[in-house]
This record gives C-alpha cells, sequence and structure tokens, in this order.
C-alpha cells in the first residue's frame, strides 16, 4: 500500500525518468517520445514498489518477469532500469547509435533487466503467458508482468494468449494495458474498435482491474487486487494519456500531430517537467 509520501516520492522519481527520457529522445533525434511518456508512471511502481528484481543479478532464477509489448517506447524502460542500477545513466545517451547496448527496440541479450526482446505487435502476451506457464510449476511462481498497447489489442495473436493463458489458470500473469487510445495510424476507435474490452476479457475468464496510469495509487491499488487474485490471470486496463508530462506534447498528439524535439522543445519540456516536480518535492520537503 502506498501512502501519502511515498506518492510523492514516486511522483519524483517518475519526474526524473521523463527528464531523461526526453534527453535520450531528444539527443538521437528520434520519434515516439509521446508514447514513452505514457508508461513512465506505470513502470516507475512496477520497478520501484512491485516487481522483485536483482539488479546485480539480472538473470536471477526467483525474480519477477516484464515483458514490454510496445517496443518503441523502450526509452522508458531504459530510463528505469538505468535508474533501478541495471547499468550506468550515460548508456541513455548512446540510444539508437550504431552498436550501443540501447536500441529502438528492447532486446534481451543486448541489454541487463531486459527479459525479452519485442517490436513486433502482437507477440508480447504470448511471449508472457509462456514465461508465466513454465515459471507456474515453481512451488512459490515469481509473476509476470506484461505492458501492451490498447492497439496491439487488435491483433490476433494477442486474443490467442489471451484464450491459453485463461485456458492454464495462470494467476502468476498480469497484462497492463497502455489505454491511451490512440495508435500509429490515429485513434484506436477509428481504426477498429475494441471496446467492450472489460466484457471480452471477463469471457475469456480473466479478472478485470481499471486503474488511473498516471496515479500511482491508484495503479498500485489495482496491483494489489491482482496479486490477491487466484486461478486466473488478471488484467489492468490503465487510462493513460500521450505525451503526459509536457503539455505541448499532449497537445500534439490530441491534434494527431507527430513531435520531433528540437534543442528549444527539449528545453521547454524538460523546465515544465521540472516546475512540476518542484511543487511535489516542496509539498514532500514539509512533511
Amino acid at each position: 500500500m502506498i501512502d501519502d509520501k511515498m506518492d510523492k516520492r514516486l511522483q519524483l522519481i517518475a519526474a526524473t525518468v521523463r527528464k531523461d527520457v526526453v534527453r535520450m529522445i531528444g539527443l538521437a533525434r528520434a520519434g515516439y517520445v509521446a508514447s514513452s511518456l505514457s508508461i513512465v508512471d506505470i513502470l516507475t511502481v512496477l520497478y520501484w514498489c512491485e516487481m522483485e528484481i536483482f539488479p546485480e543479478d539480472p538473470h536471477c532464477p526467483s525474480r519477477d518477469r516484464f515483458v514490454l509489448g510496445k517496443g518503441h517506447g523502450c526509452p522508458a524502460l531504459y530510463a528505469v532500469l538505468a535508474h533501478r542500477g541495471f547499468f550506468g545513466r550515460e548508456e541513455l545517451w548512446n540510444y539508437c547509435k550504431l552498436g550501443a547496448m540501447l536500441q529502438g527496440n528492447p532486446e534481451s541479450g543486448r541489454t541487463p533487466g531486459v527479459d525479452s526482446s519485442s517490436g513486433s505487435c502482437g507477440t508480447a502476451p504470448g511471449i508472457a503467458a509462456g514465461m508465466a506457464l513454465s515459471l507456474k510449476r515453481e512451488k512459490n511462481p515469481p509473476r509476470v508482468y506484461c505492458l501492451i498497447g490498447d492497439g496491439e489489442l487488435q491483433e490476433g495473436s494477442t486474443w490467442e494468449s489471451i484464450l491459453l493463458a485463461a485456458h492454464f489458470c495462470l494467476d502468476n500473469l498480469v497484462l497492463i494495458v497502455d489505454r491511451n487510445h490512440f495508435q500509429m495510424d490515429g485513434t484506436v476507435e477509428s481504426i477498429m474498435s475494441i471496446e467492450p474490452l472489460e466484457a471480452k476479457f471477463s469471457s475469456f475468464g480473466w479478472k478485470v482491474f481499471h486503474s488511473d496510469g498516471h496515479d500511482v495509487i491508484s495503479f498500485s491499488d489495482s496491483l494489489l487486487k491482482a496479486g490477491e487474485n487466484n486461478n486466473s490471470p488478471s488484467v489492468i486496463l490503465s487510462e493513460t494519456r500521450l505525451g503526459k508530462g509536457v503539455s505541448f506534447i499532449e497537445e500534439a498528439m490530441n491534434k494527431g500531430n507527430s513531435i520531433i524535439l528540437s534543442r528549444e522543445k527539449i528545453d521547454l519540456a524538460l523546465k515544465e517537467i521540472s516546475r512540476a516536480a518542484g511543487k511535489v518535492e516542496g509539498i514532500y520537503n514539509a512533511e
């Protein structure tokens, strides 16, 4: 359970991660900054409060596993892994450079802390279900957390994996849907409707939970409920916003415009994130 003091601490951590996401994408002149920012709070709760991890031993058999479906959001994962001590923060500034550790999609053999390579939409739930099925043979099986974008729910292979997980009662599997309502070509609903999500997952035998993906207490509470669920897999439908934390990125994405971070925009984004963090820090230090 996250109290108010931990809530504020996690918000400050998330702000630090957001700034590094902006810096690394800006330096690389890469894209997907909005998609990366939408999952920062989710990853912060997972890696600081929820998952059993061992940065000093990334392959420890008893660790919880994490599978990222929306591979283009990997800058957020990389920044989190760096701040949790899996590798040096300086690696972030080599993002997407030829031969660097951190590429445009996660690679499990290349990057410490990455449990599965990703990039092809629709494959992550199957990989996660396979991990969970294998681990469930153990007496106290580690948990597997899989984060996908809502657009990935348009993939047939995703629903095959959802059916398999329910059939094998994989209660050590938690699927998290980054419900930002957008994908590459527009809104999810305008391209192919995926609603009613709760009814669909329930009909497949999953327990469904909801959260605000930017409210660490809300998301943590959903994880707690999922952890108490027995004999079936759990899914958390987390409402998020593309570009969360940087107003001009949020506004651009809502209008269907893409963003490439110029030096000026990097500075503007960092200042806005710092201002918001400063307000939280002032409250945090006053307590």
